[in-house]
Formats: C-alpha cells, structure tokens, sequence
C-alpha cells in the first residue's frame, strides 16, 4: 500500500470520527433540551398545584366570612363585608400574577371563583346592610306627633350630632358649621370619644388626643391634624385638604384632592374618590406616644400605601384614584398658627 492510499485511509477515518462526535453531541443536547423542558413542567406543575390550594384555601376562607354575616349585628356585617371585599381584592391580585404558569383550565375555574364571591358580597350587604328606607317616614311620623315647641338653637360650634356616613351615632364632641378659624381640642375632651368634624370650610384642626372614631363630613380646604384613633376614620365629600392621623381602619367616600398623611394597621379602603394621595404619617406632638399606648395602635405596623380602591378591581393595574405622594413633595412643617383652644 502506497503513501497516498494509507493518507486517504486516515483522512476517511478522521472523517467518521467527526461525524460520530458530532452525532453524539446532538443526541447529548437534545437529551439536556428534554431534561430542561421536563424539569420546566414539573416547575410549571408545582406552581399550578400550589396555586390552586392556596386560592381554594383563601375562597373558602371569604365563603365563611360571609356566611357568618348571617344574624350578625349591622357593625359586624360591615366589618366582615369590608375584610371579605379586601380579601377578594388580593384573592384576584394572586390570580393576575399567576396567569403566567397556569392552566386554561385552572385560569377559567379561578375567574369564574372570582366572579361568584363578588356576587355573594353584593348579596350579603344587600341583605344584612339594607338601605333604611323607613327612616325619613319614621321622623316624619314622630315629627307629626310631637307636640309644637320653639325651633331648636342652631348648633354650636364644638357639638355634632349627625354621623359623617348619615347615621346618628352618640357623638359627644367636635366641630360644625365654621369658616376660617383654627381650632384645637385637648385628650381631656376627645379621649375615647366618638369626634364628629361637620361643615368646615377652610379651618386648621387639632385634635390632640386618642378619640374611640373620627368622623369627617363636608370639609373643604382644611387641614386636621388627630392624634391616634383607636379604631375607624370614616370620610365622606372632602376636597382640596390636607389629613393626618394614625388609625386602626380608614374608610373614604367621595373625596377629591385630599392629601393624608397616614399610619394605619389594616388597609386604607376608598370608593368614589378621585386625586386622594398618601404619605406615612410624618406628624407628631409631645404626648403622642402616650396616645398610642391609649389607642392601642401597634406603632411599628404602618400599612400607609395599601389602599384597596372599590371602584377599580383591574388586576394588575394600579388604580388612577389614588397615589403616592412623592418624598420631595411631602409636608414636614405642622406648625400651628394662631390656634385657640375651644
């Protein structure tokens, strides 16, 4: 055998050798691609299976809420409908950010889950919360009964008797009817107290103590300022002012241009509001620490920025009601200008 034949010999051999590495390196990818794509399932399966019993878990949860709404007292009922509307709210957060990995299937069942409980709230605060129409014929009647006296006294500033959501709670304290003053009230007159604000235009309010609630009606352009609330701030038609108070609940109504600066322990709830910003609470004053020891508050639990929008439930998508109010843009100066004390 010559010089060439034996050259060609381990060239073809040379050849043979490339092929079969080369095969045997795509049979090794393509075993790895199938090892991947198996593993990825199995992720993809787990994350599926973690989903639905956690979200089965958390439905039922909201199902028994509601249903305990039953026979219950109307302040409880509302409690519950209000934790079971939260729950629901983050129930469908945990669905948007889990579209991804799940099932057709899964997803379809989860959204009709969805639907069905936000029909059963409905439902429930139809029935345990239904809307008093009797009351005004119940006035009238007793009005029509009642035997002729003077007109009563118009109402003095520093009383309230009306509740800031229409009802008639017994509201010891507060301010009504002003225009362009600054006014403050000690923990001795507020403390534990249901507080009502009615019908202020354009006034500076302190209030400096822990009151049981605090009610907020009709205010335009003010600034007030509370010291830790024990349990719910409940806001109703409020516009152009700016708030600050640490609560237990905070619960807003048709209010518009309102800055608050908060510290509260559940989350805040707004329905029907418009251009409301939040900010943690950055106000203070010399004997607020022994006013949260009074209310109770937990002072290292602040949830300012959860704030769960009633009228906007699009999953993954902020509401536009409501807003953070950026740091450079935050109050700092709470200084009092000519306040008096009523």
């Amino acid at each position: 055998m010559d010089a060439t034949a034996v050259v060609s010999q381990e060239s073809g051999a040379s050849k043979m050798q490339e092929k079969l590495q080369k095969r045997h390196q795509e049979r090794t990818d393509d075993a790895e691609r199938r090892k991947e794509a198996k593993e990825s399932r199995s992720v993809a399966e787990e994350k599926g299976d973690y989903f639905v019993g956690a979200f089965n878990a958390e439905r039922e949860s909201i199902e028994e809420l509601l249903s305990s709404c039953s026979g219950a007292h109307r302040a409880d009922v509302t409690q519950k409908l209000e934790e079971a509307t939260a729950k629901t709210l983050q129930l469908q957060k945990f669905l948007s950010d889990s579209t991804l990995f799940l099932k057709q299937y899964d997803l379809r069942q989860a959204q009709a889950a969805l639907q069905k409980l936000q029909s059963s709230i409905a439902e429930t605060r139809e029935e345990g919360l239904p809307k008093k129409k009797f009351a005004f014929r119940a006035r009238t009647k007793a009005t029509d009964k009642a035997p002729v006296s003077d007109p009563p006294a118009p109402t003095p500033a520093g009383s309230a008797s009306t509740h800031a959501g229409g009802s008639a709670p017994s509201v010891k304290c507060g301010f009504s009817n002003m225009d362009s003053v600054c006014v403050t009230k000690t923990a001795e007159e507020i403390s534990k107290q249901d507080v009502l604000l009615t019908d202020l235009t354009n006034c500076k309010v302190r209030l400096l103590g822990s009151p049981s609630t605090l009610h907020l009606k009709n205010i335009d352009t003010c600034e007030i300022l509370c010291g830790p609330v024990s349990s719910s701030v409940f806001i109703d038609q409020c516009k152009s002012s700016v708030l600050a108070f640490p609560c237990q609940q905070l619960r807003t109504h048709n209010t518009t241009d309102t800055q608050v600066y908060l510290h509260v322990t559940s989350r805040a709830i707004i329905e029907d509001c418009h251009g409301v910003s939040f900010a943690p609470l950055s106000w203070s004053y010399p004997s607020m620490d022994e006013d949260f020891s009074v209310s109770g508050l937990d002072r290292d639990r602040n949830n300012w920025s959860q704030v769960d929008d009633f009228n906007w439930l699009a999953a993954g998508t902020p509401s536009p009601n409501w807003s953070v109010i950026p740091e450079a843009d935050r109050k700092t100066d709470w200084d009092p200008e000519n306040q008096t004390v009523e």
